[in-house]
C-alpha cells in the first residue's frame, strides 16, 4: 500500500528547504534544530533496523515512485522536492535521492560501568565516524565525548559512522571531570611509551581514551589511566592515526575479553 499523498515543493524559496538545507550543510544545526539529517538508502535502512522512526522522509521527484515501501512508508511525513532542489539540499557531490530527519534523542547520563570508548577532542569527522564504527564491531556499547571533539550527531559523522550511531550510546560534549562517573579502568593510547599492547594483559570492560590527532591524550586522563599502551610499527613510522589506532586497540580488547 503506498502512503499518502506527499506535500510537494519546487521553490527554494520554501522554508522547509531552507531550514532542511541548514540541516543537512551546516554542522552546528542538529544542535539548534533538534533533528538529524540522514541520507541515503544504506543509513536510513541502518535507522529503521534499529527502531528508529523518522519524523519525516524526503524524496527526490524522479526517485519516489521508485521508492521501496520499508522507506516510502517509514516517516510520519513525506516531502517529495523537484530533482534540482534534493540535488542542492546536500553537501555531497553526488547526492542520494531520498533522506530520513530524525529526532535528535535525549543526551544520555555515562553509563558506569559499559564498556566505553572516551574521544579526547578528536577533530576530525571522518575520524570519529570511524572510531565509532570501530567501537560498534568490537563490543564497545558507549562513546563519551569530550568537548572540542567532532559532534557525533553531525551531518559528516553521521556518514562516516555508516549506521554505527544507531546502536551505541552516545554522550557528547562532556567536560574532564564528568568522566569520574565511570567505574572501568581508563586505558590511554601513546605513540612512544606505556607497555606493548601485544604483551598487556587487558581489563574487560574498560574505557579506552583516544586523543587530538596532533597532541594526543591530555596529560589530565593520562595521569588518572590505569595503563598507558603503545602499538608496535616494526615499519618505523612515527605514529598512526587515531581512527587506526582505535581500531586496532579495540580489537584487541575484543579478542582478550573473557
Amino acid at each position: 500500500m503506498r502512503p499518502a499523498e506527499p506535500l510537494r515543493v519546487q521553490s527554494r524559496d520554501n522554508a522547509l528547504f531552507k531550514d532542511l538545507r541548514r540541516l543537512a550543510q551546516d554542522s552546528g544545526a542538529w544542535r539548534r534544530q533538534g533533528r538529524l539529517w540522514v541520507e541515503g538508502d544504506h543509513l536510513c535502512r541502518a535507522a529503521l533496523a534499529r527502531g528508529w522512526r523518522p519524523e519525516l522522509a524526503v524524496f527526490s521527484e524522479s526517485f519516489w515512485p521508485l521508492a521501496p515501501a520499508q522507506l516510502a512508508q517509514a516517516a510520519i511525513k513525506n516531502v517529495v522536492f523537484a530533482d534540482g532542489l534534493m540535488g542542492a539540499l546536500s553537501a555531497l557531490e553526488s547526492p542520494p535521492p531520498m533522506a530520513f530527519v530524525l529526532p535528535l534523542p535525549a543526551a544520555p547520563a555515562l553509563a558506569p560501568d559499559a564498556p566505553t570508548v572516551v574521544l579526547d577532542r578528536v577533530q576530525d569527522a571522518g575520524n570519529v565516524g570511524s572510531i565509532l564504527r570501530s567501537a560498534a564491531a568490537f563490543g564497545f556499547t558507549q562513546v563519551a565525548a569530550l568537548s572540542g571533539t567532532a559532534g557525533l550527531w553531525s551531518p559528516k559523522v553521521l556518514r562516516a559512522g555508516m549506521g554505527a550511531h544507531f546502536g551505541l550510546r552516545l554522550v557528547d560534549a562532556l567536560a574532564v571531570p564528568e568522566l569520574a562517573a565511570l567505574r572501568v579502568p581508563l586505558l590511554v593510547t601513546s605513540s612512544h611509551q606505556g607497555q606493548w599492547l601485544h604483551r598487556a594483559s587487558l581489563p574487560w570492560p574498560c574505557a579506552w581514551v583516544l586523543g587530538h590527532e596532533g597532541q594526543g591524550v591530555q596529560p589530565a586522563l593520562v595521569e588518572r589511566a590505569a595503563l598507558a599502551l603503545r602499538i608496535a610499527q616494526p615499519g618505523g613510522e612515527e605514529s598512526l592515526g587515531v581512527a587506526a589506532a582505535a581500531a586496532i586497540c579495540l580489537h584487541a580488547s575484543a579478542v582478550a575479553r573473557p
